[in-house]
């Protein structure tokens, strides 16, 4: 056995990282892979199981034991060299007398406090950059958190050929197959919360849990800006596992709360702007509560505001072999006329895959690919 490219060892780091997907939160998922570098052998992985829990660094290091002496760590995202809910991953690179450490990407976030130049200063050879643009990708909750102090924003849509999501009575079970299903709970899963607003509240009483899959469920927002809904649907019976915040306007009156206070409901009061929740204030305050990602799941009218609004980093778009052509049907994303096909907003396409019958088209917005194309000296 030889010693492979960095490439091929960055990607099983990668591959470990993608384990952790919404289990880290607040935390990145990161991956971290010890190789002996005159065999070529791995001999060990880790990854970031959960906020609180070791590090994937660490992880690997306690694995690999006395073998981590003079080995190569590879890892998705700068060690870490401060205190937090864990002791500084540094520490026990240099401990352990790793010869070499090759990363993805230096940690952005300002208290990460430069953990490759701790490493340098002790003897210990240090690379950056490898398969930065899949690591930037794979921690790009993280990324928006830090860099644009937001949550990192999904659409998540499931249409016909020709654009529609229901017919124009609303029916829409089901334009997609049970596989797009288990698709959708499974992105519920990866983030902190799910976006809908009272008409998908109206027309599907949903749950919007991850029953499908195992994972956490995502705090569940549902933007109501009069208050008009009743406390008697589904989303609203919540528990310990099931979590529900009710956004209305900053005037509803407390006795109008009441009967979703009782239920356990939390309730944030937003400003509103020309009659609708202000989504950037909106935004805004998920941040300071210290959510990075957030999946909007609702009708065309929200996915059209939030898109319009630049609140858009990425779309999922499940097509089903279906050609509705209900002239009044529901389009995915409702947004006033155009005048001109420059006025439209362009997507980046990542990939496509086959999810049974439907097709998975996978895409960035211009703020999301904005992001990911930040250079790698930026961090």
């Amino acid at each position: 056995m030889t010693l492979k490219s960095d490439d091929f060892y960055m990607s099983l780091a990668i591959k470990e990282a993608k384990k952790g997907l919404g289990k880290t939160s607040p935390n990145p998922p990161v991956g971290a892979v010890i190789v002996d570098p005159k065999t070529g052998e791995i001999i060990s992985k880790g990854y970031h199981r959960a906020y609180g829990m070791p590090h994937a660094e660490r992880e690997a290091l306690s694995k690999a034991g006395e073998r981590a002496k003079g080995a190569i760590l590879y890892v998705t995202l700068e060690p870490c060299c401060h205190y937090g809910k864990t002791p500084p991953c540094t520490e026990a690179i240099i401990a352990t007398q790793i010869q070499k450490v090759v990363c993805s990407i230096r940690d952005p976030n300002p208290i990460a406090c430069d953990g490759l130049s701790i490493l340098k200063a002790k003897g210990i050879e240090t690379k950056v950059g490898v398969l930065a643009e899949e690591a930037k990708y794979l921690t790009r909750f993280f990324l928006s958190f830090v860099l644009r102090k937001r949550p990192w924003i999904i659409v998540k849509v499931a249409q016909s050929l020709d654009g529609r999501i229901a017919v124009s009575s609303g029916d829409s079970k089901w334009i997609s197959g049970e596989k797009a299903l288990y698709f959708a709970h499974k992105l519920r899963s990866m983030v902190d919360g799910i976006v809908v607003g009272k008409n998908t509240i109206l027309k599907d009483n949903p749950e919007l849990t991850t029953r499908l899959v195992k994972g956490k469920n995502p705090l569940r927002f549902v933007l109501d800006s009069s208050l008009s809904l009743s406390p008697d649907f589904k989303v609203f019976e919540v528990s310990s596992e099931k979590k529900t915040i009710l956004v209305c306007g900053d005037e509803i009156e407390e006795k109008k709360l009441e009967p979703f206070l009782k239920k356990g409901v939390e309730v944030w009061k937003i400003k509103l702007r020309n009659g609708k929740i202000d989504l950037r204030a909106f935004i805004k305050k998920t941040y300071e509560e210290g959510i990075s990602s957030l999946l909007v799941e609702g009708g065309g009218i929200l996915h059209g505001a939030f898109l319009k609004a630049g609140l858009v980093d990425e779309i999922f778009a499940v097509i089903a072999p279906l050609i509705i052509g209900d002239p009044k049907g529901i389009f995915s994303f409702n947004i006033q006329p155009l005048k001109q096909l420059k006025e439209a907003h362009s997507l980046f396409l990542r990939k496509t895959q086959k999810l049974g019958e439907c097709t998975l088209f996978s895409a960035l917005t211009k703020e999301g690919k904005a992001l990911i194309d930040t250079p790698l000296e930026s961090f």
